[in-house]
């Protein structure tokens, strides 16, 4: 679909209002320029930061148990509301165009956004567990049982079993143990080796001091509340044939059968790439972390001269960083815009740059002691299923790479991966993993699915209900 040729309300259209958009826009209209917000969520915040408004107001008890980290976006919602952007909330984007063209939905009618320059901070995504069971009744992502306690103050119920690696592994846990769960064991893929591999980067990861000091005392509470960690696992299973009924694993040459009704997955976040791949933008591949992350210039500028991306869309350095990157992407865009000089942004830059560099120091470390396993990115067992949507397994994909499909589009024809309602969100790393392996090649050779619009699912009755007016200011 293409817009017609028209001047844009919009100045500035950003996509995401997690810590990246909310400071983007803050510091936008703070420069003068008119902004509009276009977020799924029907409050801002993004993940990391969902329903904190709420929180704060009517659920107060609830900031103790998710920790002052999450409190301190309370902040940006406030600073978000007090600029009085346009703020589409739940609206779904679906498309865009390099010229300035945002097409979104409500759910009930299509609209489309016109703005000079667009924004995206979509931020990122847990990265998929494909392990025997991860399917069934009862086993979610980390972030989706934290989800359950931001929007609703809610923990699952009966034992809990929690897999993986990664910081946002122990925030979950130790948010979990101050609301009282109960979680029979945290096993971890860490090994003894990660922590000598990440060690070299350590004097570089003290000038955010801060952020260590944290994992330490959060590990110091999970085991002052007595929850028994595993740390080195391999082969990870859930068992349970109906729903999930506990875990099995091996560490140090044991192995382990551990009972839990609810058993949470998480190796780590990986930037959501959905938009810039629709955009035709080039992406790189991260080899410690094994992700895709769009090719960014100075302070979020691409090779389309519409289009910024801030946050950790444009790889993964944590809130805090986010928010100083999308404050600087602000500054950029009005300077792009004309809308300050050259030695405004001087001026108004450096404390952020210096903020974002403090913020990043730590990240190194942290991809070094926390890679996916090998196992996850590959799955060995071909009867893993790896795509969801269309239930395709690690061993059809390895039949199709013998049968000739070279990379995932090629792979399309011949299983339908990657053409479900996620458009291959959550099953694209793995496929291109998988042939990456069948084939001998790296992942970076073997490349993603190309995304074309919609990006997620749309009615045809949303489209006959176009309506191009924008939304509620607010």
């Amino acid at each position: 679909m293409s817009a017609p040729k028209n001047d844009p309300e919009y100045d500035l259209a950003i996509i995401g209002a997690g810590p990246a958009g909310m400071a983007a826009a803050h510091e936008a209209r703070n420069l003068g320029l008119m902004v509009c917000v276009i977020d799924e969520q029907d409050g801002p915040g993004g993940q990391i930061y969902r329903d904190v408004e709420h929180v704060a107001m009517k659920r107060a008890h609830d900031l103790d148990v998710l920790g002052p980290d999450y409190k301190y976006g309370f902040g940006l919602v406030d600073g978000l509301r007090a600029t009085g952007v346009t703020h589409l909330k739940g609206h779904t984007v679906w498309q865009i165009e390099a010229a300035g063209t945002v097409w979104c939905s409500d759910g009930e009618k299509a609209k489309r956004i016109d703005a000079r320059r667009i924004l995206l901070a979509t931020g990122a995504m847990e990265r998929p567990v494909p392990v025997p069971g991860w399917t069934l009744p009862g086993v979610m992502t980390a972030g989706a049982a934290q989800i359950l306690m931001k929007s609703a103050g809610m923990v699952p119920s009966g034992p809990i079993a929690i897999c993986g690696s990664g910081p946002l592994l122990l925030l979950i846990a130790d948010q979990l143990v101050r609301a009282g769960a109960n979680i029979a064991v945290i096993c971890e893929t860490t090994t003894f080796g990660d922590y000598l591999r990440a060690a070299p980067k350590l004097p570089e990861a003290m000038r955010g001091f801060e952020y260590l000091l944290k994992g330490l005392a959060m590990r110091r509470r999970i085991k002052a509340a007595g929850v028994r960690i595993v740390g080195g696992i391999s082969a990870l299973r859930i068992d349970g044939s109906d729903r999930a009924e506990g875990v099995s694993f091996k560490s140090g040459g044991r192995e382990y059968s551990v009972a839990a009704s609810t058993v949470l997955l998480h190796q780590g976040v990986v930037p959501n790439t959905q938009a810039s791949r629709q955009l035709r933008l080039d992406h790189l591949w991260h080899d410690t972390q094994h992700y895709w992350y769009p090719k960014t210039g100075a302070h979020g500028a691409t090779a389309l001269e519409n289009i910024f991306i801030a946050g950790d869309g444009a790889g993964v350095f944590g809130a805090r960083a986010a928010e100083a990157s999308g404050r600087l992407s602000a500054l950029k865009i009005a300077l792009s815009l004309g809308r300050i000089k050259e030695a405004d942004f001087d001026l108004k830059a450096p404390p952020w740059q210096t903020e974002l560099k403090h913020h990043r120091a730590v990240r190194p470390l942290l991809d070094a002691l926390f890679p996916p396993p090998a196992e996850i990115l590959n799955p060995p067992g071909d009867e893993t299923i790896v795509c969801r949507c269309e239930e395709i397994t690690a061993g059809d994909i390895r039949k199709a790479a013998r049968l000739g499909a070279p990379g995932p589009n090629q792979l399309k024809a011949f299983l339908r991966a990657g053409m479900g309602p996620c458009q291959g969100r959550m099953c694209g790393l793995t496929v291109t993993e998988i042939l990456a392996a069948a084939h001998g090649k790296p992942p970076a050779e073997i490349g993603a699915y190309r995304i074309r619009p919609p990006m997620k699912p749309l009615s045809l009755a949303e489209l006959a209900d176009m309506d191009v007016t924008e939304g509620e200011a607010g």
